[in-house]
């Protein structure tokens, strides 16, 4: 059997929060493949699809407890990690956990930098946005 990954369903405050998730994903570079009123799906050129929906409950998960942590996408350079970075601040988001950082214990070799930041959306949903390559 063959398999692969295709996509993550976000359920999030739609319409308090859908402009937010608009923008973060445009400005990386991802296309929407469908907008409805209460949702937006988004394809990489990998071909993996990461949606926003409209939550029916508004209570939101703890990304500690059991259940998904973080989503994480990947960019080409560390230069790219520093851009998103900026234009989250920008739009008040706040980077957690002492990032941008680089991360030696997530490297694969000695001649590798994992270099990321992590942050939470408006719905407290956690992202880390890495570039994982030549230091």
């Amino acid at each position: 059997m063959k398999s692969s990954f295709h996509h993550l369903q976000l359920n999030v405050d739609y319409s308090a929060n859908g402009l937010f998730y608009r923008e973060f994903m445009e400005f990386l570079g991802w296309n929407i493949i469908f907008e409805g009123e209460d949702m937006v799906g988004y394809k990489t050129k990998q071909a993996v699809d990461l949606w926003f929906i409209d939550a029916e409950k508004k209570s939101s998960q703890d990304y500690d407890s059991i259940g998904p942590n973080h989503v994480a996408i990947r960019v080409d350079s560390q230069k790219d990690v520093d851009i998103v970075q900026k234009f989250l601040e920008e739009k008040g988001i706040k980077m957690l956990f002492d990032t941008p950082k680089h991360r030696e214990d997530f490297a694969h070799s000695e001649s590798e930098t994992y270099y990321q930041i992590m942050f939470e959306s408006p719905d407290k949903i956690l992202f880390e946005i890495v570039y994982i390559g030549a230091k």
